[in-house]
């Protein structure tokens, strides 16, 4: 995009924004056309194969994350360092602007004043990229994801200013496993981690009486290509895929510009470390937009 305008046209609504904030999630956002969603359908099916080209590169492979044969949860972390199609799709506008809006939404402002991060610009935040993974499940056979919170998962970076974009390979139905949010668990305390590819009820162990009182899940179905973002701490998973059609989905985990590395160890396989109390950035944490930047160089061209 070269105008405001054109940037404009990839805008969630203030609605969209404020449902978001209610409910921790907004659905329905349209990302890719038939073309692109071809295009990663494609390297993603050479992916199946575990003697694939580039397969030294994932920060995690799982042919069957499920303990079970008769249970499939296909699951990686890293395409976008293989593949060119799924490092492209992170610069994807429809993707960017929505989750600039979000980020400022879900981040604490008062903890990037003097961290040497980008500023807010506009209600919009600067996105860095975090790390990609993705979820398939094959027909008649593909498992749960059981219910969890991503930033369980992510404690070793902070603060908590992150957000996750699920966009659908295929259509995605409660009949091939759709993603399933409990409305209002961001507003809960970071939970424990329990089983994520055996028991989709396992959260239950770890629930308060209130929250047990407000666990009312809603599914949520997508067209292929559309997408639907969700807060760090927001409750969320999916079941077995039992029917025809495979159920194929593409994550983007996003950071806002100024989180640091919580740790002085790894933080993904194969990433040199960054020591405790340091930005997340570089070659492997690139930054994807910068508002300020970006409304800048609109006004060069205008």
């Amino acid at each position: 995009p070269e105008s405001p305008e054109e940037w404009q046209q990839y805008a969630l609504s203030d609605e969209q924004v404020d449902f978001f904030k209610e409910n921790g999630y907004v659905a329905g956002v349209p990302l890719l056309d038939d073309e692109q969603i071809q295009t990663l359908r494609d390297e993603l099916e050479r992916f199946f194969d575990p003697d694939h080209d580039g397969r030294d590169l994932w920060y995690e492979y799982h042919a069957n994350e499920s303990s079970s044969d008769d249970s499939v949860l296909f699951h990686s972390l890293g395409a976008w360092r293989i593949s060119k199609a799924f490092h492209d799709v992170l610069w994807n506008p429809s993707f960017l602007v929505p989750a600039s809006q979000l980020l400022a939404a879900v981040a604490d402002e008062s903890a990037f004043a003097s961290n040497g991060a980008l500023p807010q610009h506009n209600g919009k935040a600067p996105v860095r990229f975090w790390h990609d993974q993705l979820f398939c499940k094959p027909a008649r056979h593909g498992s749960v994801v059981a219910w969890h919170q991503d930033y369980s998962y992510w404690t070793r970076t902070h603060p908590m200013a992150h957000l996750t974009c699920w966009t659908g390979l295929d259509r995605a139905t409660t009949e091939n496993g759709c993603m399933h949010y409990v409305p209002g668990s961001h507003r809960w305390d970071l939970l424990p981690l329990t089983d994520l590819a055996d028991n989709m009820e396992a959260i239950h162990d770890v629930l308060s009486d209130e929250q047990e009182a407000q666990f009312d899940p809603v599914p949520v179905e997508l067209e292929a290509g559309e997408a639907t973002f969700h807060h760090p701490r927001l409750v969320h998973g999916s079941y077995e895929n039992r029917s025809d059609r495979p159920r194929r989905g593409l994550v983007l985990n996003v950071i806002r510009d100024g989180v640091q590395s919580a740790t002085d160890e790894q933080i993904l396989e194969g990433v040199p470390a960054i020591p405790e109390g340091e930005k997340m950035e570089g070659q492997f944490f690139p930054l994807l937009f910068d508002p300020q930047e970006a409304e800048q160089r609109e006004a060069q061209t205008a």
